[in-house]
């Protein structure tokens, strides 16, 4: 092989590995699992009709296929510590496979309907989505 087959040989093997290592963790990453945290705070605050009405609502949200779990929540009476914010009311936390079926989960009829249905009861939402690592 001549001097510059080689070092073009190289060089092409070089650029398409690296582009093979960049599509593989770019699809690694994709596939890694979602967690959609969601904090309500009621706009009754301290009211229970109004929590229990929207934690049976948050509950409906398990319908949705995409959802691979969905814990429901409301404040733990654990030790009271600086760190710890029980000023929400209502919790959510589920779990999808991919960025897709979370991003799918966003505008499913299930979640819309349950926003227009039970958004009179919250006065602040608070979301943390976190990608398995």
């Amino acid at each position: 092989m001549k001097k510059s087959s080689r070092r073009k040989f190289i060089l092409t093997s070089a650029a398409g590995a690296t582009a093979l290592a960049v599509n593989a963790k770019s699809s690694n990453m994709e596939n890694k699992q979602i967690a959609h945290h969601v904090f309500f705070w009621l706009k009754n605050d301290g009211s229970a009709e109004d929590r229990d009405k929207l934690v049976e609502g948050v509950k409906t949200l398990s319908k949705i296929p995409e959802i691979k779990e969905l814990q429901v929540g409301i404040v733990a009476d654990t030790e009271k510590r600086d760190v710890v914010d029980a000023s929400w009311a209502v919790s959510e936390l589920m779990f999808f496979d991919t960025l897709a079926d979370q991003a799918n989960y966003q505008s499913h009829p299930i979640h819309q309907e349950f926003i227009k249905n039970y958004s009179g009861l919250w006065s602040k939402v608070v979301v943390y989505d976190i990608q398995k690592v």
